[in-house]
């Protein structure tokens, strides 16, 4: 029997995983700036040794990408993402108790796990069985979250820990992430795709076929792992994105440091705050032109955008070159997230997704895990983070030719 409501259930799903992505991101990927500068000062720990900590958020979230992909194929996104923020919100409250290096070690490998069930993988597995025609808007409109979460959860994060400490924030935090991503999870996530509803993707009825007789449309290809292991269009979209994500989680990580040398603390949120918006008006261009444009070449625009940024920052590290570059760096931030899975899935269809982009996203993030490490240490080594930002831009470069070389070479 057809969903009766008008508004079809895919929506719905759209709308629970923007709610969850603002609440990931900004305690999440987002949020990681926001401890690497509460704990540098409420502990006096070193940049590069808190930063090492934070890698292995990433190494975690990218061992268990495959494996999240997998089983949200095989069971629905309800127990990925409800033990996923269970996860998160017991990291969360408890990074602003450690007093020694081992603990900090365990709370973000906890965060760690909690991203991997929360964010690109998960969002985009999650929404890619409901939608056909409308497959890049519906990523896109669901992963606009993660700008929210830049614009509202970070700052205010931000604002808490530099007012009440980061014991008292993480708690408020971690008790918001039950309240919302939990009831979301349970009741709005109960069907993980339409033909348990009776429909089809895009919210068209479900045909029947007669007793006995042929399905009216031939099924997708369903891909293998050594398949899209041997393909170079996946090869070519898996180290393009390994290489920008490497830059940009770097730079996400470090912002707020990078910022409140000639900003101040408050400056830096207003910043951060910004490039969310920012990384929120690509999103909403992205919503608009996805589905008529060549992703590949869309994403190579944007990696030269952010390459100028990068090296502008690099080269002139004062306060308005960083707030602009922050800026125009923002604004591909939620377009470069978003057109991974958008390539993916339009290059090896829905049927194979999770499996194909779980297969990629464990790559992109065993390499990217490593950007926070690399600007710490490049930072305390000069005393700057002009090095840092230079080597990101040149990384920018590989990655935009990267995605250009694999057009139209889907099978090996």
């Amino acid at each position: 029997m057809a969903f009766p409501d008008k508004i079809y259930y895919g929506w719905r799903v759209v709308a629970a995983c923007f709610v969850i992505a603002t609440f990931s991101w900004g305690l999440g990927l987002y949020g990681v700036s926001v401890y690497l500068h509460g704990i540098t000062v409420e502990r006096g720990w070193s940049v590069s040794a808190v930063s090492a900590a934070i890698t292995l958020f990433f190494l975690c979230s990218a061992l268990l990408q495959a494996m999240v992909g997998a089983l949200i194929q095989r069971h629905g996104p309800r127990p990925v993402i409800t033990g996923g923020a269970l996860v998160l919100a017991t990291g969360v409250a408890l990074v602003g108790f450690v007093q020694a290096y081992w603990q900090l070690y365990f709370v973000f490998l906890l965060m760690g796990v909690s991203w991997a069930s929360l964010s690109v993988t998960s969002m985009s597995s999650t929404v890619a069985p409901w939608f056909e025609r409308r497959q890049g808007l519906s990523i896109t409109i669901a992963m606009m979250g993660a700008s929210i979460g830049a614009i509202v959860v970070a700052p205010l994060l931000l604002a808490g820990v530099t007012r009440f400490g980061l014991a008292h924030s993480g708690l408020v935090a971690s008790a918001l992430v039950l309240l919302v991503i939990l009831p979301l999870a349970v009741s709005v996530l109960r069907h993980a795709r339409p033909q348990a509803l009776g429909l089809a993707p895009d919210g068209a009825a479900a045909v029947m076929p007669p007793a006995g007789a042929a399905h009216v449309h031939a099924p997708q290809r369903t891909w293998t792992r050594s398949q899209a292991l041997r393909s170079p269009a996946w090869r070519s979209v898996t180290l393009a994105f390994a290489l920008a994500f490497t830059v940009q989680i770097g730079v996400i990580t470090h912002h707020v440091k990078l910022l409140e040398g000639p900003l101040g603390a408050a400056g830096a949120g207003w910043v951060v705050s910004a490039t969310g918006l920012t990384a929120l008006c690509g999103r909403l261009l992205l919503a608009r032109i996805v589905d008529r444009v060549d992703g590949r070449k869309l994403a190579a625009a944007i990696l030269s955008l952010q390459t100028l940024a990068l090296f502008a920052m690099s080269l002139w590290l004062v306060a308005p070159v960083l707030v602009a570059a922050s800026i125009l760096y923002g604004f591909g931030i939620g377009i470069t997230t978003t057109m991974g899975p958008v390539i993916v899935r339009r290059e090896f269809g829905a049927a194979s997704f999770g499996l194909v982009y779980g297969m990629a996203a464990t790559l992109i993030q065993l390499i990217s895990a490593a950007g926070p490490a690399i600007f710490g240490t490049l930072r305390d080594a000069f005393g700057s983070y002009g090095p840092a930002l230079a080597l990101a831009g040149v990384l920018n470069i590989v990655a935009l030719l990267a995605v250009l070389h694999g057009r139209g070479r889907r099978d090996g």
